[in-house]
């Protein structure tokens, strides 16, 4: 069968898009094509604009216990598909099975958040603060907003800020990854089968024209984006050059730091899941090991025992354990990395490039790539890769271990492998990085805490799920009363 076109949903239709240009869309593991996304044009950004704008002051009149009550829906037809969901997650981005369970299950967490909105969205008080005058604080719904979604979480990243932003009483466009748009299609249809007023969500496929319009957009009051630092630059300071709110979730050099009292059973399991889940393709993934002292090599052997083992394949298959990347290009820029690596002279203690597959020629596939003497200047300790690809570096002590860390240009995630409640303390103290683990190898927050960041991982101030993000989603109105 020929692969569908994927439509856009604006003003609570399906409607194909005008544009000519479309793009295939591949499945990692195979190279097939199975679907094709529409590059839309501006002027349909500007028609769902206008259908979210219109559906706002309605929306914005509906209770909010109303409104969560459209999240329960939501969230049941979500548990009701989602078997289908996370396979569509990994059918067009790659990743094995069980991750895509938790992408979907992240997801599903965002709307029970978004779920308590009533209390979420009390404001504050204060009798008396002059003779007879009394002040109050309001949470009110701002307008429309958008998010501009990343290909290696489709299903889960947009519902950082979807759920929250309309149960707060705002209106939302959805601009999915153009790499892989399908698993948010889909969740767009059972957001149509909850009855939500139409203009309330809005989908618009496509590539940067469908961008560019919605930061030039004069209706759009602010932007969610996840994905490249460069990205996510031009993102903030084009938003915030037409005034709008941004929160740009953007690039990560993750280190994990080992210290000589560290169990190395567990803490191999962790840094492998770390490292080489979701094929290296996290913004949360650990790409460097700084091991300190004597641990350097006993963990150097373990590490690459293991991770050889790990079995490369299609992610449908419940035996695999990791699963290819998103496309050939990114297959060619992982070998680029590992050609500059070897270049500047690390050396390659698993060579990923020469994994095959049996049965999927046409995949894109590379299995886990470990460099050992890696330095903290070379590329492949400070650019992010993107993949499998995961540097050793020995360090003296934790004081080096840090310096490595706060030289690097990104403060996304860290993580301290230790029984030291001391050193423990001080890393969460002192590393420059939003999400620290302490024994954790994927410093993932869970729905109700914030998705951080530090340094160039992020553009903005407030970040996607929990609090962060009704504050985002809604402004303070303070009313200071007296009656005569």
């Amino acid at each position: 069968m020929e692969p569908a076109i994927l439509r856009n949903y604006i003003g609570g239709r399906w409607e194909a898009s005008a544009s000519a240009s479309v793009l295939d869309v591949h499945n990692p593991a195979s190279g097939q094509v199975i679907a094709r996304v529409p590059l839309s044009t501006a002027e349909e950004v500007g028609r769902a604009v206008a259908a979210a704008k219109e559906a706002f002051p309605e929306w914005r009149e509906t209770p909010a216990v109303v409104r969560a009550r459209a999240m329960f829906r939501l969230k049941a037809l979500m548990e009701e598909h989602f078997e289908e969901l996370a396979r569509t997650v990994t059918i067009e981005h790659g990743k094995i099975l069980d991750e895509a369970r938790g992408e979907v299950r992240r997801a599903i967490e965002n709307v029970e958040v978004a779920a308590g909105v009533p209390s979420l969205l009390m404001g504050y008080n204060a009798e008396d603060i002059a003779a007879g005058i009394d002040e109050e604080c309001l949470l009110q719904p701002v307008g429309v907003f958008c998010c501009v979604a990343p290909f290696n979480f489709p299903a889960m990243v947009p519902f950082w800020f979807l759920p929250y932003a309309i149960a707060c009483g705002n209106t939302y466009i959805v601009k999915p990854s153009e790499i892989c748009p399908i698993s948010q299609n889909r969740l767009f249809e059972l957001l149509d089968a909850i009855d939500l007023p139409p203009g309330v969500v809005n989908l618009v496929n496509g590539s940067k024209e469908v961008v560019d319009a919605l930061l030039a957009h004069p209706d759009v009051a602010g932007v969610s984006f996840v994905g490249s630092t460069p990205v996510g630059r031009y993102i903030y300071a084009t938003a915030a050059a037409h005034g709008k709110r941004a929160q740009c979730q953007a690039g990560a050099k993750n280190a994990l730091v080992v210290m000589p009292d560290a169990p190395l059973g567990p803490t191999v399991a962790a840094i492998l899941t770390s490292a080489f889940g979701t094929a290296g393709q996290r913004c949360l993934a650990g790409a460097l090991v700084l091991a300190v002292g004597e641990i350097y090599e006993p963990l150097k052997e373990r590490l690459v025992e293991a991770a050889a083992r790990l079995k490369v394949g299609d992610g449908l298959d419940e035996s695999v354990q990791m699963g290819p990347v998103i496309s050939r290009k990114a297959l060619e820029r992982i070998h680029g990395y590992i050609e500059k690596g070897l270049a500047e002279g690390a050396l390659l203690l698993l060579d990923g490039r020469k994994v095959r597959v049996e049965g999927y020629p046409d995949g894109y596939f590379i299995g886990p790539t470990v460099f050992d003497r890696v330095r903290p200047e070379m590329t492949i300790a400070r650019e992010e890769i993107f993949g499998p690809v995961l540097g050793l570096i020995p360090v003296s002590d934790f004081e080096e271990a840090l310096r490595i860390i706060e030289d690097l240009p990104y403060g996304n995630a860290a993580s301290l492998f230790t029984a030291s409640g001391k050193y423990a303390r001080e890393f969460k103290y002192r590393v420059r990085c939003g999400n620290i683990g302490i024994n954790i190898g994927i410093a993932a927050p869970i729905a109700t805490f914030p998705f951080a960041g530090m340094k160039e991982s992020f553009f903005g101030d407030l970040h996607g799920q929990g609090r962060d993000a009704i504050q985002f989603f809604t402004d303070r109105k303070v009313v200071i009363t007296r009656w005569f």
